[in-house]
């Protein structure tokens, strides 16, 4: 990442118990955390906070070697698109095992309407030389699942809920997690996930389909969907 220009936010961050697995490796829900934990921290000392409410749309996790507990990590974060009412998000974390690299793309709500809301000039004036011209599109990506994708359930918990009322975009994670669980140590993974629509607690459908996995209402409608390189 060229991070040579523009406003770069730091972070120190030591994984703790909660964020890793049996082996010590940090799993991809405590990092899609630490993603939106560095993202609300960067607003704040930048001076926005309480002005809008994000929600992430996309989130690519790009892992050359996992993170580990207990390792000192840098997480260095800058914007590196504006679009009208969205931001794109790049993160890089580093650690004598860890190599991740991520972008995250974000929407800017009003509060108040729950709608897409446009960036005032001093947010503009902060980091459009970090974003350097470039764009953050909102559009999805990411296919509907196919008719003949295996299907089975998932269920979200009420304390996955956050703030905004909804389940936290890191817990979308989990059930990848759970399938990396069931096989051989993961060294690496590049995956993205992009998120459609607010779930509540209680049962989703999971649906899978080659590399690809979608959490949809039991009643059809796609919440997110996980695509694996």
């Amino acid at each position: 990442m060229d991070w040579s220009a523009g406003r770069c936010f730091e972070w120190k961050l030591r994984p703790g118990i909660a964020d890793a697995d049996g082996s010590g490796r940090c799993r991809l829900d405590a990092i899609a955390r630490w993603l939106q934990d560095i993202a609300y921290s960067d607003l704040v000392d930048a001076g926005f906070e309480g002005e809008g409410a994000w929600i992430v749309r996309r989130t690519r996790i790009r892992v050359g070697a996992f993170p580990r507990f207990g390792e000192d990590l840098e997480v260095r974060t800058f914007c590196s698109g504006i679009g009208r009412f969205s931001a794109e998000r790049r993160t890089s974390i580093r650690g004598p095992s860890a190599e991740v690299e991520t972008a995250a793309l974000w929407v800017c709500l009003d509060p108040e309407r729950g709608r897409p809301m446009r960036f005032p000039p001093e947010f503009i004036s902060t980091y459009e030389e970090s974003a350097d011209g470039r764009d953050a599109n909102v559009r999805l990506r990411h296919p509907d699942p196919p008719s003949e994708a295996e299907r089975s359930s998932w269920t979200f918990r009420a304390s996955e809920m956050d703030p905004a009322g909804h389940i936290n975009n890191s817990h979308y994670w989990t059930p990848l997690e759970e399938e990396l669980a069931a096989g051989p140590e993961p060294v690496a993974i590049d995956a993205e996930a992009e998120y459609r629509g607010p779930a509540m607690s209680g049962e989703v459908a999971l649906l899978r389909a080659g590399s690809s996995l979608w959490i949809a209402s039991t009643e059809g409608p796609v919440h997110a969907s996980i695509v694996r390189a």
